[in-house]
């Protein structure tokens, strides 16, 4: 019998191209899926991680007019840089798209359509606000006020930053054009409109079926259900978007929060003929998005594939939270952060950095980059703990031994030892499936520490003296738990889990094969020579830090970049 291997496609929100990513934004969707991708693969699974760059709407439109460059060389400027540093931080995307491609448009249109068929549109006409001086409708971004929920003086036209509110524009007090600064007019003009009141308990039956997502988003979702969802406008009065497909509405373009997340579906495409199976067949869809995308993802989102009634809705939407610096917001102009453009420079290694981010991933509280921690946590907790096992094991071996290790003939006098290490093994198995990495990534550091404890209670040092055959014996287990440590961190440190692979002079790849289950085994060959070894990380010094600090600090203007 053929065995047939799940289904998972994954995705991160898609970034705006109005600007360069800070820390914030690659812990707070991009980091979190690749790990999730990485392990998924690892399994067995098959699996797609798919992102892209949203390009429509206002973000890009007003950064571009800022700088005085046309809207297509701006986005594929952007676009590249966004490229660059997803890359240098080794995020596994299987594609990484952009909305501006026909594809996007083309499936855009086709899924409206599909929509208008199924009788969720309708016509009507809306007040909005006009800028006389700019002789334009002014869309959501292009608009600036005072919140009235929370009383943020800079909220924008379509969402409060500071409190998240979805807003009714109109509603912003003191509202000024931000192209112009003046006080806009209000005008009529005709939009069309999804009609999610109707889709409203579709939705929430949908909802109470999903225990299994993390309660601050569920419950979200829910108090949305509760307070009533209305119907909302899906098309703008302006030049950056899809084209609306219908006679009457040639001059507008679908609203960026209606076509953004298709664009998951026009990647997949994209990528592979066969990417219906992902979307119509037997698959699991998992969402990494920040808490700003939670609303659109876990109602807006679905609602529309509901009433599209062709695709699969999502399995999770795995919501995170804020990663703030030092006790506030990142902050581009007060140079307040880690802004991603200059780390390259740094030299530090990907893996170090995503080791700390793991750390403060936003799971279910906002979390902090704070420079004192991340020297203690990197020098301790990574360096001290895990690479100090894989370290000193691999050094003994290699120094004291020649490299060779032998498979005990006793391993029941082990056994209680490796049932600690299987327990732990299946712990973060069940910690990832759930997308808890923060998580299972402490596990894997326990288990680390589990390692050195073993080490030093069986003196190997002492052994030796005395009889060389149970020390290759000893050294043979501490070998494999090395190997069992870079299955289980391949997904957080792929850099590193290959370059153990490579000391223990294995042919395996953990970042290009299936091995996860053979994590649970003893894989080893029973006589064994291994390389010798290098040092996994560099210890962070006082120094680097401080140099690290000063040089991402600084920021690109983005005028440079043309």
């Amino acid at each position: 019998m053929v065995k047939v291997t799940e289904k998972r496609l994954i995705t991160a929100a898609l970034p705006y191209v109005n600007n360069i990513p800070h820390l914030g934004h690659i812990v707070g969707s991009h980091l979190p899926g690749d790990i999730f991708a990485r392990f998924c693969r690892l399994k067995g699974y098959d699996t797609l991680y798919i992102g892209g760059t949203d390009e429509h709407g206002t973000p890009a439109l007003l950064e571009a007019k800022k700088q005085k460059i046309p809207l297509d060389k701006f986005c594929t400027t952007i676009y590249k840089e966004h490229k660059k540093i997803y890359d240098w931080f080794n995020i596994s995307y299987d594609n990484f798209s952009r909305t501006s491609k026909p594809i996007h448009h083309e499936l855009t249109q086709e899924f409206f359509q599909k929509i208008k068929d199924n009788g969720y549109i309708k016509e009507a006409k809306i007040k909005q606000f006009y800028c006389e001086q700019d002789k334009i409708f002014l869309p959501d971004r292009f608009v600036e006020g005072t919140c009235k929920s929370c009383g943020y003086e800079h909220a924008r036209g379509d969402q409060c930053e500071k409190c998240t509110k979805i807003l009714d524009t109109l509603t912003l007090i003191n509202a000024k054009c931000t192209l112009c600064s003046n006080t806009p007019e209000i005008k009529e003009s005709n939009h069309l409109f999804l009609k999610y009141d109707k889709l409203s308990s579709k939705l929430e039956t949908w909802l109470k079926k999903q225990t299994h997502w993390r309660p601050q988003v569920l419950n979200l979702a829910l108090a949305w259900v509760k307070e009533g969802i209305k119907e909302r406008g899906i098309t703008r009065d302006i030049e950056n978007g899809v084209k609306v497909p219908l006679e009457g509405f040639e001059d507008k373009v679908f609203y960026v929060w209606f076509d953004a997340p298709i664009g998951y579906i026009s990647s997949t495409k994209e990528h592979t003929k066969n990417w219906e199976s992902y979307w119509k067949e037997d698959s699991k869809i998992y969402h990494f998005i920040g808490k700003d995308n939670i609303p659109f993802h876990s109602i807006f989102w679905p609602s529309s594939l509901i009433a599209n009634g062709e695709y699969n809705l999502p399995y999770n939407v795995v919501g995170l939270q804020y990663l703030n610096y030092e006790g506030g917001k990142f902050s581009k102009t007060h140079k307040r952060g880690v802004f991603c453009e200059n780390i390259p420079k740094t030299g530090i290694n990907p893996d170090v950095l995503r080791a700390y981010l793991t750390f403060v991933i936003p799971e279910t509280d906002d979390t902090e980059f704070k420079w004192s921690e991340f020297e203690s946590r990197v020098n301790s907790d990574l360096i001290g703990n895990f690479g100090n096992f894989i370290n000193r094991t691999l050094t003994f071996a290699h120094s004291k031994l020649n490299g060779e290790i032998t498979q005990p003939k006793d391993l029941e006098e082990y056994s209680e030892f490796n049932q600690q290490v299987l327990e732990k093994i299946n712990k973060v198995e069940e910690l990832l499936e759930k997308a808890e990495l923060r998580h299972a990534f402490q596990e894997i550091l326990s288990l680390s520490d589990l390692g050195n404890k073993f080490f030093n209670d069986q003196e190997p040092w002492v052994v030796l003296k005395q009889d060389e055959n149970k020390a290759r014996e000893i050294l043979y287990i501490c070998s494999d738990l090395c190997r069992k440590l870079a299955i289980l961190s391949s997904p957080y440190i792929p850099q590193s889990s290959e370059k153990i692979f490579n000391i223990l002079n294995l042919k395996e790849n953990p970042t290009k094969q299936a091995i996860w289950e053979t994590s649970k085994e003893i894989k080893i060959p029973k006589k064994h020579k291994i390389n010798k070894p290098e040092v996994l990380f560099e210890k962070l010094t006082p120094e680097f830090v401080e140099e690290f600090k000063k040089t991402v600090a600084e920021t690109s203007d983005l005028k440079d970049l043309f």
